[in-house]
């Protein structure tokens, strides 16, 4: 229950990631703050849970990975979060005809990355184009990252910061053009198409750019684009949060489902219930870390199904009583320590969007997998040593394909084993571990259910279409809100979570640039 008075300086709806950004920030400013939060945890998707009865493992159930959180965030809040990097940025099998092997990409690359790529495709040239792009990408990611806790620039500025080439590349050309024009070997071109489709459905020849403005996202963290694992699981993260913002002074109450924000001349007020009665609560601003899909609903007004958001992941969260063999022969704790890609080449991801577009479950499987517990031993328990986590997360299959076919669950989880099973030398299920109910330690996850546990409209992993991290040059920049890329329709109410501009994944960055526009505003 609220303690004191029920009118506060802020109110924030959600208790996700972005949202306990902003109470921390807001309250350590000395403004009282109160965040109500519809199920009874803070964490939204960056949570760890132990799913699977009889172990100890705990799973980063949604969100599994860092990049673009900045370091000066953490830092701002003092929060005692540790983030590893992984030995192995990816590995990804190969089998061309009678050959087969891996290409390895190290971190940081060395001699054994210039090999892997020389044994694939037969020469250097192949790797030498990598540098080189990727070198271009790191300079629009040293650009870009120290905007991201700014107020937003205007496009032309950030445009002259960067190369015009590697400019009409990412920016204003579908990214696919670049990929088949800068690289020749349909492997090494898949590898680079991935980072454009992680909770994205589109072609890489798209001409509205989602896949870019994915790919851009998925490159700039801290300016370097690295995905690093936070130890202790997800949750560590969002444990620190609620614990910062606390600590500050800001009241958590979670089992608060808010059913309306109502704005008025001077603030706005919030109805949410908690199972036994309707409570309400005024705010000077109200900040929303709900979807704005959502928002517009809490806000009276109603449903547009033509706007909703959809998303398009398969996320299998397995626990194994010890890694599998590779049919290439690679070290399993080289292979899975990075992001492990499967049926990825660039025209299976091409021809699963078709199949997906055409309401089919793709065949292969797109996807990648990750082995947390390879660099985090912490989230097994007393398992550690014993066992090992395995995520897999699935390209290619929008909602809707849920939406048709009741069987398309099954379907999409059935290929996805397949996927992995296509590059072991041993079923994946022999090597899964059992629960206490003696059934496989299998959990997956499709938009539908994110919708139904996080209530992210459409399952969409970032709230929405993602938007590019810097205003069009004929924006309107009047007030705080609209400079920092949180603003909304009314004055009162704000953005602080993945729909706003700059918020997309776990970065903090909605929350931090929301409690910044508050500040300039009160």
């Amino acid at each position: 229950m609220l303690s004191g008075s029920q009118s506060y300086d802020v109110v924030v709806v959600g208790g996700g990631h972005n949202a306990l950004v902003s109470a921390a920030y807001l309250a350590r400013a000395g403004l009282s703050v109160v965040v109500l939060e519809r199920l009874d945890h803070t964490g939204g998707a960056a949570v760890s849970v132990e799913p699977f009865s009889g172990h100890p493992a705990r799973l980063s159930r949604y969100s599994y990975l860092v990049s673009l959180m900045p370091e000066q965030l953490m830092a701002d809040l003092g929060l005692d979060v540790r983030l590893a990097s992984r030995t192995t940025a990816s590995y990804t099998p190969w089998l061309r005809g009678e050959r087969s092997g891996g290409l390895l990409v190290e971190r940081p690359e060395g001699e054994a990355t210039r090999a892997s790529f020389r044994d694939l495709t037969g020469s250097d040239e192949e790797y030498a184009a990598w540098q080189a792009f990727y070198a271009e990408v790191g300079r629009v990611a040293e650009a870009v990252a120290p905007t991201l806790m700014q107020p937003l620039p205007l496009e032309r500025e950030v445009r002259s910061l960067v190369d015009p080439t590697t400019w009409a590349d990412v920016v204003e050309q579908p990214l696919g053009r670049a990929i088949t024009s800068r690289f020749a070997d349909d492997t090494v071109r898949g590898v680079v198409a991935t980072d454009a489709l992680i909770g994205t459905f589109a072609s890489m020849d798209d001409p509205s750019l989602i896949q870019n403005r994915c790919f851009l996202y998925h490159l700039i963290g801290n300016g370097t684009g690295e995905w690093r694992v936070p130890i202790g699981g997800m949750g560590a993260v969002t444990d620190a949060l609620a614990k910062a913002a606390v600590e500050a002074g800001a009241e958590i109450i979670t089992g608060a489902g808010v059913s309306a924000i109502t704005p008025g001349p001077d603030g706005a007020e919030v109805d949410w219930h908690d199972g036994d009665g309707q409570h309400s609560v005024t705010g000077r601003r109200v900040l929303a870390g709900v979807a704005p899909w959502v928002l517009r609903i809490l806000l009276g007004e109603g449903e547009e199904a033509e706007t909703k958001p959809s998303g398009s992941q398969l996320k299998i969260n397995f626990l194994l009583d010890r890694l599998p063999a590779l049919k290439s022969g690679a070290d399993p704790e080289v292979a899975f320590a990075g992001t492990l890609h499967l049926a990825e080449d660039y025209t299976q991801l091409e021809r699963a969007y078709d199949a997906a577009a055409g309401g089919q479950v793709p065949d292969p499987m797109p996807g990648e997998v990750y082995c947390h517990s390879l660099t985090d031993p912490s989230i097994l328990g007393d398992r550690a040593g014993s066992a090992h986590t395995l995520t897999y997360f699935g390209l290619h299959v929008p909602a809707d394909l849920f939406d048709a076919d009741p069987g398309a669950r099954d379907t999409a989880v059935s290929r996805a084993l397949a996927s992995i099973d296509a590059v072991l030398a041993e079923p994946l299920a022999d090597c899964l571990a059992r629960d206490a109910d003696g059934k496989p330690c299998i959990e997956a996850k499709i938009p539908q259910d994110v919708e139904k546990d996080l209530a992210m409209p459409g399952g969409h992993i970032f709230h929405g279409d993602l938007e590019w991290p810097w205003a069009p040059n004929r924006s309107r920049l009047d007030t705080p809100a609209q400079q920092w890329g949180v603003q909304t329709e009314h004055d009162a109410v704000l953005l602080c979570g993945s729909g706003a501009r700059r918020g997309g994944a776990v970065s903090g960055l909605g929350g931090h640039n929301a409690a910044q526009a508050v500040l300039a505003e009160l």
